[in-house]
């Protein structure tokens, strides 16, 4: 479990097939800081398992099914978070860090002193899009501003610019998106209701 709240920008160092599975090696600071083999980090909001660390440096291991869904394989700058200690706070939204889709930005602007970032959505996903409800952009804990059918979007602050890797991406590029899990389960619980 994590909050959307990135800790830092890692750089990803190498990401190619070994045996099994894909490994993903990454380079970073303060996510290594108490880490131990086996502990769950959010990659660009996704949630995966150390395999390795040492050095300024840790890897994983990645299924073939996360690789096809999400933006991992696209290297650059990524977006790393710690899990949740339960002594520590809450700024964002409870993310699991299980991917639901991927969107491509179609704006990404400045307007005024903040930046406006429009995102499409997998068709599908429409129920999910909630104004003033809680989204997470690779892995960023941000609101959801205004939905029209799959397209929404989200404001940001500079301060995310410069901490995620928000600041350097382009439009038409692939992000990694999981929609608020109280949704999800509210549409798991009330079969055949129509959904939001």
């Amino acid at each position: 479990m994590f909050t959307g709240i990135v800790e830092e920008k890692g750089r990803v160092v190498s990401f190619a097939r070994e045996g099994q599975a894909w490994r993903l090696v990454l380079e970073a600071d303060v996510t290594l800081k108490g880490i131990a083999l086996g502990d769950s980090i959010a990659v660009n909001g996704c949630c995966l398992t150390v395999a390795t660390f040492g050095a300024g440096r840790m890897t994983f291991d990645v299924l073939e099914e996360t690789k096809r869904l999400t933006n991992l394989s696209l290297g650059g700058a990524v977006n790393l978070e710690r899990s949740l200690r339960f002594d520590g706070k809450v700024g964002g939204h409870f993310v699991t860090g299980h991917i639901d889709g991927l969107g491509v930005i179609e704006v990404l602007a400045k307007r005024g002193a903040d930046y406006c970032l429009r995102v499409k959505a997998p068709a599908d996903s429409q129920r999910y899009l909630v104004g003033k409800g809680s989204i997470a952009i690779d892995g960023i804990s941000l609101t959801v501003a205004e939905v029209e059918e799959a397209t929404f979007e989200v404001w940001l602050i500079p301060t995310t610019l410069a901490v995620t890797n928000l600041g350097g991406r382009k439009v038409g590029e692939l992000v990694n998106l999981e929609f608020d899990l109280l949704g999800k389960y509210v549409e798991k619980l009330l079969p055949g209701r129509r959904p939001l």
